[in-house]
Formats: structure tokens, C-alpha cells, sequence
């Protein structure tokens, strides 16, 4: 199969990097498949994520939790561009490819995206509602 890519334009070049670089920190014993995320915040922060495995496959954290994590801890906010690359654990840096969030991280990211998010995804820019319709979230919560 073989995946289409994205331009990487100046909007995401600096994060599609980022996401690559820190990719190269995962935790992949088991899959041998490493996942990196970067995100810019609404007030311009850098936050990232890497997949972290677990034995108990169950408790493995998705790329997307540990940026979650970063963001929150960092002071919070909400998110205005994303992306995730991913790839085998003896790719090259600059070989990890943009991949999609899994339906999970879809909607952790829902949860924390800004008015305008922008997910960069292997078919181009996307927009929250786009990778993820009619979301579930705290409006759908009974006070």
C-alpha cells in the first residue's frame, strides 16, 4: 500500500520535525512501531507526545496522550494545529510519515482542539469536524 503525503508547507514544517524528532524517544519494545505528535498551541506553545508500550497492551499510551499530558501540565490551552507521524523503528527521522489518530485520540484531541484546529492527516489539512463528526463531549454530559 502506498500512502499518500501532505506538502509539508512552512505552517507545518517546524511541527512535522517535531513530531519526527520526538518519535525517536518512544517506547516500542513490543510493536517495533514508533509514534511521535507535536501540536501548537493557541498561545504558540510546542507541545509533543510519544507512544509509550506496555506489556499489559491495554495500558499502552498512545502518542497523542503524552502530548494531551504536556499540554495540560504546560498550563492548558487548546490546540490550533496537529500532527502525528509514525513508521517502523529502523525508519530514518525524515521517513515517518504522517499518519491518522486512532478514534480514541480523535477524541482526546477533540476534547483540548481550538475553535480552528488544523490536523495535518496523510490526505492533507483537516479540520476537528472533519476527523471526528458529531463528537461526544461535555455538552453531551447530563448536569
Amino acid at each position: 500500500m502506498t500512502s499518500t503525503q501532505p506538502p509539508a508547507d512552512d505552517e507545518f514544517a517546524t511541527l512535522l520535525e517535531a513530531a519526527r524528532e520526538i518519535a525517536e524517544r518512544a517506547y516500542t519494545p513490543y510493536s517495533r512501531y514508533r509514534v511521535g505528535a507535536a501540536a501548537v498551541t493557541e498561545d504558540g506553545r510546542l507541545v509533543r507526545g510519544c507512544n509509550v508500550e506496555n506489556a499489559g497492551y491495554g495500558v499502552t499510551l498512545c502518542a497523542e496522550c503524552g502530548l494531551i499530558s504536556e499540554l495540560i501540565a504546560g498550563g492548558g490551552g487548546k490546540l490550533e494545529r496537529f500532527v502525528c507521524v509514525g513508521g517502523d523503528e529502523h525508519l530514518a527521522r525524515e521517513e515517518r510519515q504522517v499518519v491518522m489518530p486512532c478514534g480514541r485520540c480523535r477524541q482526546l484531541l477533540s476534547e483540548h482542539a481550538g475553535t480552528g484546529l488544523v490536523i495535518l492527516t496523510p490526505e492533507g489539512r483537516r479540520s476537528m469536524d472533519e476527523v471526528l463528526p458529531q463528537p461526544f463531549g461535555p455538552a453531551d454530559l447530563a448536569p
